[in-house]
């Protein structure tokens, strides 16, 4: 069953046939913030699509052949060709569907995203840090304060360009590429690292008017409960919920 709700694919499950002409295929996991990039962008966009869950604590054998990382996102097209790695999945849709173009067309604005994208890559692996050291009853201030100060320098930036979004005055890719992390930060216990950055959460709260956002978003509850799941390796973890 293909839907992004439907139970996951794991370890024993045939690997889904052709993908059917007019649509482009996502494997998924409903949880994953790298997947919710490359959702996003389908929802924002309109592309016609079908996802495939994936469950990623007890991965299908086949899902190396798509991907030989073994993670998602990954996209299928019809012709059989496979695309990996959440911001080339966005890249891809975006240059490959009509619709409205979420990078931007001068060539400093988008060297600027890569540039900020970087940054904020070093802050990813942050989160599910602090999320391990709290399941294991740890104090997490070293922590909290790395993520503070490392989501400070992204204050800066949009305090400096004076833009609601980090494009300007509607939402672009980059928006979509940081979003999922700050979605998840009241399940990681650290909505306090914004106490003192209101241009962020300014950003947040016009980000949650955006309808590929709103498609996209999973309760902070059910997400936390996901997570309990997940760091004790649950198989059960994925399709938490269902």
């Amino acid at each position: 069953m293909a839907g992004e709700h439907s139970r996951s694919l794991g370890k024993g499950s045939t690997a889904p046939g052709a993908v059917p002409e007019g649509l482009i295929r996502l494997y998924s996991m409903r949880f994953c913030p790298f997947a919710q990039r490359t959702r996003l962008v389908l929802r924002a966009k309109g592309i016609s699509h079908e996802v495939i869950n994936i469950n990623l604590k007890n991965k299908p054998d086949w899902l190396f052949e798509k991907n030989p990382f073994g993670v998602v996102p990954i996209l299928e097209t019809c012709k059989g060709q496979l695309i990996y790695e959440s911001p080339i999945t966005c890249d891809y849709l975006d240059e490959a569907f009509p619709g409205k173009k979420l990078t931007p067309s001068d060539p400093y604005e988008r060297a600027f995203q890569k540039m900020l994208l970087e940054h904020f890559s070093k802050i990813t692996p942050l989160f599910f840090k602090s999320a391990m050291a709290l399941r294991d009853g740890q104090d997490i201030t070293a922590q909290k304060a790395e993520i503070t100060e490392k989501l400070g320098k992204l204050e800066e930036i949009l305090a400096k360009r004076n833009t609601t979004f980090y494009g300007g005055g509607s939402v672009s890719m980059i928006d979509y590429m940081i979003w999922p992390w700050f979605e998840r930060l009241e399940a990681f216990e650290l909505t306090d690292s914004l106490s003192h950055a209101p241009k962020l959460q300014r950003w947040m709260e016009a980000m949650k008017q955006d309808p590929a956002v709103q498609a996209t978003m999973t309760d902070t509850q059910t997400f936390k409960n996901f997570l309990q799941l997940y760091l004790k390796n649950s198989p059960e973890a994925c399709d938490y919920g269902l």
